[in-house]
């Protein structure tokens, strides 16, 4: 082996030894939540209505009836989003107690369907394991952050680590030896399987950065965009203070769904915020497909009259902004559907498999260096 391969070696190895044990938790969550849709939709009957010919009622009945038993929340306060003719709308808020309440309703008749408290609810738990560790959030931002950060360079080494010297062996470094002995078998497990996951496993812990750094993925729009300045954001609309609004006389969720069902009528989900206290924007996104998020409109509106500020279509965006746009679908594999989510599925678990086989290695080479240092004293 050239110095060169050593020294990558020696990166390698304890890389990985510091890293191992969040880069698994963080894969295996990861696995486990990539397929939470299909299960939940197949688990809990409330995520899916009859479809009816008569339109959705406005988002103010919804509201009102999510909010029905619990006095003190106010309607301007909820998350309110339709997911298209065949399944539920829902209302999210936060309950006086701290409940992060999820209320399930038929979007025809705004019946209350199902009630659930995401904070006990299982792909909740995983999801925040697999973001934060259950860390506080500033703490896990770089623990996890920086974890992933070794992976890619893990995944960078072992691919020089892989790379055949001669070229009579490069069949055996993309073959299993079934039939060895286990530590052969755990070898190539680590070896074969690091490189076919590779690059799938580069694009999810890359796209895991992102969300992450977000200066990241500004640095990538700003790249795809060809160093041209990025469009200013949509979040970034404001309100003149020096200006005194009529107060719309209907209430502003339903003047934002009626706008964006008009502007964005062949987009399936709608997802409106919370419209606050009359000091920001009311902001509202409408997406093409129920439960992917790339292809999306979004708007603002003004917190009191209701008149919309300012809008931006996916026709319109640039090339790096699509690219941002798609940074979850990517992560989840769903961009590409049910084989994309398999994928990403499958890259997750090898990716949560290579710290374990990785460890195994390291620890047969070292009881091995051990055993011969006995013998030599020993002998001598």
């Amino acid at each position: 082996m050239t110095p060169f391969k050593k020294a990558v070696g020696k990166l390698h190895l304890w890389l990985g030894l510091a890293s191992g044990l969040v880069v698994f938790i963080v894969s295996i969550t990861g696995a486990i939540f990539v397929f939470q849709d299909d299960i939940r939709d197949l688990t809990e009957p409330w995520r899916k209505v009859a479809v009816q010919n008569t339109a959705p009622v406005l988002p103010s009945r919804l509201q009102a009836a999510a909010l029905a038993g619990h006095p003190g929340i106010k309607a301007a306060d909820t998350w309110t989003t339709y997911f298209g003719p065949e399944r539920s709308a829902t209302v999210f808020f936060m309950a006086k107690d701290g409940a992060l309440m999820l209320v399930y309703l038929n979007p025809y008749t705004g019946q209350v369907l199902h009630k659930q408290d995401l904070r006990t609810h299982f792909f909740t738990i995983i999801q925040e394991i697999h973001m934060h560790l259950l860390l506080p959030e500033a703490v896990a931002k770089w623990v996890v952050g920086g974890a992933i950060s070794i992976f890619v360079v893990l995944l960078l080494t072992g691919l020089v680590l892989w790379w055949p010297k001669r070229q009579q062996e490069r069949k055996q470094r993309f073959t299993i030896k079934w039939g060895a002995r286990w530590r052969r078998v755990n070898y190539d497990l680590h070896n074969v399987l690091g490189f076919y996951v590779a690059s799938i496993g580069l694009v999810l812990a890359l796209s895991g950065l992102f969300m992450i750094f977000p200066g990241l993925l500004r640095s990538i729009v700003w790249v795809v965009d060809g160093g041209k300045p990025a469009p200013p954001e949509l979040m970034e609309a404001r309100l003149d203070s020096r200006q005194t609004a009529t107060a719309a006389n209907q209430p502003l969720s339903d003047i934002v769904y009626r706008t964006v069902r008009r502007l964005s009528p062949a987009n399936e989900m709608v997802l409106i915020g919370p419209t606050g206290a009359g000091q920001a924007p009311a902001f509202c996104w409408t997406y093409k497909k129920a439960l992917h998020y790339y292809h999306r409109d979004e708007y603002a509106f003004h917190p009191v009259s209701g008149q919309l500020l300012e809008s931006r279509f996916h026709a319109t965006k640039s090339a790096g902004t699509r690219f941002s746009d798609m940074n979850y679908d990517l992560h989840v594999g769903q961009i590409l559907g049910f084989g994309g989510k398999l994928v990403a599925f499958l890259a997750s678990l090898i990716s949560a498999s290579l710290p374990v086989t990785g460890t195994i290695v390291w620890w047969g080479r070292r009881s091995k260096t051990r055993k011969k240092a006995r013998q030599l004293v020993a002998a001598s």
